[in-house]
C-alpha cells in the first residue's frame, strides 16, 4: 500500500512522487524567502507580513499540485486563503501586490515549472527593488500642527511646505482644548535633503510655538 495515494485517487489519477513534491516545496520556499527579503529591504514591516510573504507560495504550491492540475480549483482555494488577512485588517496597495506575486510564484511551482518560477521571482524582485530605491530619498510622514482658534490655516504654511516637502495634502482639521485651539493633520513627504528640525521651528514660528508633532504616516503605520 502507498501512503502517499490517495482515497480518492484512480487508476487514471497520476501520483505525484515524493521526490517531485520536495523539490517543489523546496523551490517554492526559496522564492518565499526572496519576496520575504525583497519586501522588507529598508523597509519596516511586520514580522506576521514577512512569515506570511515566506509560506504563502508554498501553501498555493501544494494547493496547486492537490488539485490534480485543476488550476482553476486550485488558484479559486488558495485565493480565498490569502485574503483572510484582510478580513480585520486593511492591507496596503503594496502588501496586496506582493502577495499576488507570492501566489502567482507558488501557482507556476505547483504547475512543475520551476525554472520558470525563479525566473520569475527574479525579475519581479529586481522591479521591487528598483522601485524602492527610486523612493529612498523621500520620507512620508504625518504632521500634526496646533495652532490658535483665531489663526486662519488656510495658506498658513504653504511657503514651508513649498520649502521642505515634496508633497503635503491636509488630511484632517479637528477643534480641541473647548474650541480654543485647531489641531490640523497632513500627510507630507519631506524632501530627502531636507532637515526636519529646521522644519519644525520655522513652524514653530508660524503656529505661535504650540504643540508640532511629527510622526511615520497613519496609514503605514496600520499597515504594520
Amino acid at each position: 500500500m502507498n501512503l502517499f495515494k490517495g482515497l480518492f485517487d484512480t487508476e487514471l489519477t497520476q501520483l505525484i512522487s515524493v521526490t517531485d513534491f520536495l523539490l517543489c516545496i523546496g523551490t517554492a520556499l526559496i522564492v518565499g524567502i526572496l519576496f520575504a527579503a525583497v519586501y522588507s529591504f529598508h523597509k519596516s514591516t511586520s514580522k506576521s507580513f514577512l512569515i506570511t510573504l515566506f509560506m504563502l507560495p508554498a501553501v498555493v504550491c501544494v494547493v496547486i499540485m492537490m488539485v490534480n492540475g485543476n488550476v482553476g480549483a486550485g488558484v479559486a482555494v488558495a485565493g480565498a486563503f490569502s485574503l483572510v488577512r484582510f478580513r480585520s485588517v486593511p492591507g496596503t496597495a503594496r502588501e496586496i501586490c506582493m502577495l499576488f506575486l507570492a501566489m502567482g510564484a507558488g501557482l507556476v511551482c505547483g504547475m512543475g515549472y520551476l525554472a520558470y518560477a525563479l525566473l520569475f521571482t527574479l525579475i519581479m524582485s529586481a522591479i521591487v527593488l528598483i522601485l524602492t530605491l527610486c523612493d529612498k530619498g523621500n520620507t512620508q510622514k504625518t504632521l500634526v500642527i496646533v495652532i490658535p482658534e483665531d489663526l486662519s490655516y488656510s495658506g498658513l504654511f504653504d511657503d514651508l511646505f513649498d520649502k521642505y516637502t515634496v508633497t503635503h495634502k491636509l488630511k484632517q482639521v479637528k477643534t480641541t482644548n473647548m474650541g480654543s485651539l485647531f489641531k490640523l493633520s497632513y500627510d507630507v513627504t519631506i524632501k530627502k535633503d531636507s532637515d526636519e528640525k529646521c522644519f519644525i521651528d520655522d513652524l514653530r514660528c508660524r503656529n505661535g510655538n504650540l504643540e508640532i508633532m511629527i510622526s511615520e504616516r497613519e496609514d503605514l503605520q496600520n499597515a504594520l
